[in-house]
């Protein structure tokens, strides 16, 4: 796992410097993956939520479509 690192120069506030580590952050992904290993998860539950998340990736794709036709 990558570290991020801001770097504050002094004409720069506190609040604007917390909110660029902010976005730092969750572009690098850290948190996600901290939340994804708090839990021991079996290869066949990863298995059945990854087909789950593609199964509603295909669908909003197909509403957004019918949507578009009508």
């Amino acid at each position: 796992m990558a570290g991020v690192n801001v770097v504050v120069t002094e004409d720069e506030s506190f609040e604007r410097s917390i909110k660029r580590f902010r976005t730092r952050v969750q572009k690098a992904g850290i948190l996600k993956e901290a939340k994804q290993r708090r839990y021991y998860d079996k290869p066949s539950v990863k298995r059945k939520k990854k087909a789950l998340a593609a199964r509603k990736r295909w669908l909003r794709r197909m509403n957004k479509a019918r949507a578009r036709r009508a």
